[in-house]
């Protein structure tokens, strides 16, 4: 069986050659043509704020940036959990909302935040 697919294969190398040629336009316009979203975005809805204080030990970020920025984040509306890391001269605060949270209202939110936090001695 295998032999005399060779042996065709042989005889009518123009039809192989063709063949692997249609094939292979076929499979570049499948690959150019199909929309793929690769990555979808399966992460929460967050915001994350990074704080940059140089020079200062862990605790002391904690102590007057971290903490205070903290409390202050859970009061927003549609807030589902703030978590917080404190390291040498900086700190991270993550802010994760509700699935359904209407990200216009969070722009105007964390804006007008912002700037009573920054009033408030930030």
């Amino acid at each position: 069986m295998i032999n005399r697919l060779i042996e065709l294969s042989l005889r009518n190398r123009f039809m192989v050659v063709a063949s692997f040629i249609g094939l292979a336009g076929w499979g570049w316009w499948a690959v150019k043509a199909t929309p793929i979203d690769a990555i979808p975005d399966l992460s929460d809805n967050q915001v994350i704020v990074f704080t940059d204080w140089q020079g200062h030990s862990p605790q002391e970020v904690e102590d007057q940036i971290t903490y205070p920025l903290t409390v202050s984040l859970q009061g927003l509306a549609g807030v589902r959990v703030v978590r917080s890391q404190s390291a040498f001269g900086f700190s991270m605060i993550y802010a994760v909302f509700e699935g359904n949270i209407d990200w216009n209202r969070v722009d105007e939110d964390w804006g007008s935040f912002l700037v009573a936090e920054e009033e408030g001695g930030f």
